[in-house]
């Protein structure tokens, strides 16, 4: 049997679709972002970072850094195993008890990344309710997708933020089934945000049970940045929040939020949990010196939004094809993935701009773009770069632009 053929056909295909992802060998600098360093096969090339998910850059803080180099000195590099065996580090205590006050809940549980703990959160807790239904939102993340199916719940998709298809839903399966809804509050590619408060209207009237993702929210939003739900007062209405410390928080693991039964159960159900390695304490004391700085810090928040409302004016004005949106999320339309990937190697070679090509099956066909993420560093300069890279690019490709096609020089 050839069995590597399988592995070379399965590539060949990824290449002929365009779909074949290439990683940059990039090197983060403390002190310099959002600029940092591509290593190549020809030398290294200074760059600027434009699609980074360290959407405030606390990944280079001094506090969190610190945090993390004293705490390794002091405690070592490594948890010693799952929380199971080798206990539970009291960095992780703390941080933990951090996130329940985040989001005003008597209990959180850290997972290792965001991933896991939806993929697992959700699975369990649906497990441990008897004959529920899940309905779950069209353009959840992937990884609420795989958790509603190791539930093996029965489930039912609702049209994306449709309130009236998720009333429908909700109104077949009758008041007395046990129902979770599983939505979330930003969508990273298109850059929406769920209607939150109408969902816990319905979920109230019909007697669901609410699970939302706040990843792209969390230390974002909200006056001590708990995400969209505390921005808009909705937080106390949730059933279960769960959220990230890789992106905003500069950190790693991902965790859920809420009453104790519910988080006692999943730590105590949950294989996700059980049988993986806890984050080691540095990573554990830094997301926590991350998100005590962040509750009470609100100048990075500002200079964050301020910092994206004049990138998206400025692509906006250079005629370039943005998709509008409420959040910090700027999708530039280019709907090829050829293109997609052309413009993005040029923006690379030709600009010095790093942003990564979002192509099927992470966007559908025919939706390609580039999702770029200012940040509260990005200053005038840098922003003003961008737009004259993004114009060239879309003149040289002949990228189709607000509503018009451009000529290939």
């Amino acid at each position: 049997m050839d069995y590597q053929s399988y592995f070379s056909d399965a590539l060949s295909a990824l290449h002929s679709e365009r779909r074949y992802r290439v990683f940059a060998d990039i090197e983060r600098v403390v002190g310099r972002y959002p600029h940092a360093i591509r290593h190549t096969p020809a030398g290294p090339q200074d760059i600027v970072l434009w699609c980074s998910n360290d959407y405030l850059g606390m990944g280079h803080h001094p506090k969190v850094v610190e945090a993390m180099v004293e705490t390794a000195r002091s405690m070592g590099a490594g948890a010693g195993g799952t929380r199971n065996i080798s206990g539970t580090h009291h960095p992780m205590v703390e941080l933990e008890h951090e996130l329940a006050d985040l989001h005003g809940k008597e209990a959180a549980l850290v997972f290792t990344s965001g991933y896991v703990s939806n993929q697992t959160g959700i699975s369990t807790i649906a497990k441990l309710i008897p004959d529920v239904l899940i309905l779950s939102d069209a353009l959840n993340h992937n990884s609420m997708i795989e958790g509603v199916r190791q539930s093996g719940a029965e489930r039912r998709i609702f049209r994306h933020n449709d309130l009236d298809h998720l009333e429908d839903l909700l109104k077949a399966a009758g008041k007395e089934r046990p129902k979770l809804i599983v939505f979330e509050s930003v969508y990273s590619m298109d850059g929406d945000i769920g209607p939150i408060g109408r969902i816990c209207d319905l979920a109230e009237r019909y007697g669901a049970m609410t699970y939302i993702d706040e990843v792209h929210a969390v230390g974002l939003y909200g006056p001590r940045g708990a995400g969209v739900a505390e921005r808009d007062g909705e937080m106390g209405r949730i059933d279960v929040i769960e959220g990230t410390l890789g992106k905003a928080f500069g950190c790693l693991g991902g965790y859920i939020a809420s009453t104790l039964p519910v988080v006692d159960a999943v730590r105590s159900y949950a294989p996700g949990f059980i049988f993986t390695t806890a984050l080691p304490p540095a990573i554990a004391a830094a997301a926590c010196a991350s998100v005590r700085h962040l509750k009470s810090s609100g100048e990075e928040r500002a200079r964050h939004q301020e910092r994206v409302a004049r990138t998206k004016a400025k692509i906006a004005a250079a005629g370039l094809p943005q998709l509008e949106t409420p959040t910090h999320i700027v999708p530039v339309m280019v709907g090829d993935a050829e293109l997609c990937k052309a413009a993005s190697d040029r923006l690379l070679e030709k600009h010095g701009i790093y942003i990564q090509p979002i192509n099927y099956p992470t966007v559908p066909r025919g939706t390609e773009r580039l999702r770029i993420t200012p940040s509260p560093h990005h200053d005038d300069g840098l922003i003003d770069a961008l737009v004259t890279a993004l114009d060239e690019v879309w003149t040289h490709l002949g990228i189709r632009r607000a509503g018009r096609l451009i000529a290939a020089e």
